[in-house]
């Protein structure tokens, strides 16, 4: 019953974390399917900010992924009672999917690839772009690697 309720307080909390993203969602392109990132490219919208790749780019999601991994190694640690490397690492790794898979298939297949709101300016004819499930999908796919150096630390930080 924890987990359950975790996983939705989770879940919670990243949607407030995108939607106040979404406010200016330029900001975010890094998160668009690659046509939409050239085409706001082309329009002068991507500058060294939020421009994928680099150097910038990966050490912040590398940052990123240690920040999400102390967190959920204090509470899978505080909350879950877990006390071994691998209760912390496995529990955090199993949060990570929830919240990685509801990111893909509620907040970007059903609200991003169909609210007006993501759609940045200049790019309004790129109907078919914004509706490519298969891109975040493949995003999920990937954000479950990512989630492994993510749930080492939180063993880590579970047995410190």
């Amino acid at each position: 019953m924890t987990f359950l309720i975790e996983s939705i307080i989770a879940c919670f909390v990243f949607t407030l974390f995108v939607f106040l993203m979404s406010r200016n969602p330029i900001k975010s392109i890094f998160n668009y399917p690659p046509a939409i990132i050239e085409r706001c490219d082309q329009l002068g919208l991507v500058n060294a900010s939020n421009r994928p790749g680099g150097v910038t780019f990966y050490v912040k999601k590398i940052v990123a992924m240690v920040v999400f991994g102390v967190l959920m190694g204090l509470l899978v640690r505080y909350v879950n009672g877990c006390v071994t490397f691998w209760c912390g690492a496995l529990t955090g790794y199993a949060l990570w999917v929830v919240v990685n898979w509801f990111d893909a298939l509620i907040l970007d297949c059903l609200w991003f690839c169909h609210d007006k709101h993501f759609v940045i300016p200049g790019t309004e004819d790129m109907t078919k772009d914004y509706h490519d499930y298969w891109f975040h999908i493949k995003g999920a796919l990937i954000g479950m690697l990512l989630g492994i150096p993510a749930a080492l630390t939180a063993g880590l930080i579970v047995v410190i």
